[in-house]
């Protein structure tokens, strides 16, 4: 039975967790919040404390799923490290973009995959064997826009190390992806195709860790049919 641990267990994350205990998996979901870990617990998944922008904290998250499991086939980050300040969505625009806001946008989203990978990479080479790595990000990891470029910045950076990651890991057969959501996530449970819900976003972790080392997709993007796509 493969081994998962889901880190950012709350919305997108929990929607993955679901996925995987139907299709037989172990699943290890990391939150912050003793509420979401008793959702987590409550579906049938071992729900622990971690923090993403933490590499000690990942790293932990990591040994603790192996001792339980055996091994660890799939680490997943879907947490959403930032919008947690004051301050317009996204930063705002670079006239009025303040350094807290800089922090809150740009530096720990980067921070948070810093942790994860770097933690990820270092426990999964040691174990040794294949594995999947998948990092999610938004559309801003595509593009700039207007008054949310410390939103993009940050996730430019998530997106340039989950590349230096799937570079240095592939000839030891660890599949690291980026999982771009270029939508806007729907977790009120209606089936409008202007934005992506959380179970069709949870098959495509779902397809990603089903890949052999024959054929890695290193970036996955998922755009709804209603929703505005930029090739």
């Amino acid at each position: 039975m493969p081994t998962a641990l889901v880190i950012g267990a709350r919305n997108l994350g929990f929607g993955i967790i679901e996925r995987l205990l139907a299709d037989g998996w172990s699943i290890v979901g990391a939150a912050r919040s003793t509420q979401t870990i008793e959702r987590v617990q409550a579906a049938g998944a071992t729900g622990i404390e971690a923090d993403v922008t933490d590499r000690a904290s990942v790293l932990a998250a990591l040994q603790q799923t192996a001792e339980l499991h055996g091994r660890v086939d799939l680490t997943v980050n879907a947490a959403s490290p930032y919008g947690r300040g004051e301050g317009p969505f996204g930063g705002g625009a670079m006239a009025e973009a303040t350094e807290p806001g800089f922090d809150n946008w740009t530096v720990t989203p980067m921070r948070g995959a810093f942790a994860f990978l770097s933690a990820s990479s270092r426990f999964l080479s040691e174990q040794g064997g294949e594995a999947t790595i998948v990092q999610v990000t938004g559309g801003s990891s595509r593009r700039g826009m207007p008054n949310r470029g410390l939103w993009a910045a940050g996730a430019f950076g998530v997106r340039a190390m989950t590349q230096a990651a799937a570079l240095e890991l592939r000839e030891r057969r660890i599949h690291v992806a980026l999982l771009i959501v270029d939508a806007l996530i729907d977790h009120r449970g209606t089936d409008a195709a202007d934005s992506a819900d959380p179970a069709s976003l949870a098959d495509a972790v779902a397809y990603l860790a089903s890949q052999s080392p024959r054929a890695m997709t290193h970036e996955l993007q998922v755009t709804p049919a209603l929703d505005q796509w930029l090739p």
